[in-house]
């Protein structure tokens, strides 16, 4: 039996519910290189989402193969948490802030 990957999920922090998805897979651009993976955030029942964005691959930029992405609740967790240290208030309103972390979500 096969373990599928998800893109999508729900986490929990601090007592608060966050859905995010697989907003963009590591790739290849042609303007500015390799680009990471980007992760999009949102806090149940408000407007405001984030975008996070995770650093290409190091085994990407050395010309390796593409391997699985690891998205787990972990991982997710602290992306939110980042993204509110960074400034995100999901309650106000405009466009989605860009957050850019490190490989591991910090």
């Amino acid at each position: 039996m096969s373990k599928t990957q998800s893109t999508t999920g729900t986490v929990k922090v601090d007592g608060i519910s966050y859905d995010w998805h697989l907003q963009r897979e590591p790739h290849l651009s042609d303007d500015e290189g390799w680009k990471g993976m980007a992760i999009a955030l949102q806090q149940q029942d408000a407007k405001r989402s984030a975008l996070v964005e995770f650093p290409a691959p190091k085994r990407l930029l050395r010309g390796s193969p593409r391997g699985r992405l690891q998205l787990d609740d972990a991982t997710m967790m602290r992306c939110v948490r980042a993204a509110l240290a960074a400034g995100w208030e999901p309650e106000s309103r405009g466009r989605p802030v860009v957050i850019v972390v490190d490989a591991e979500g910090n």
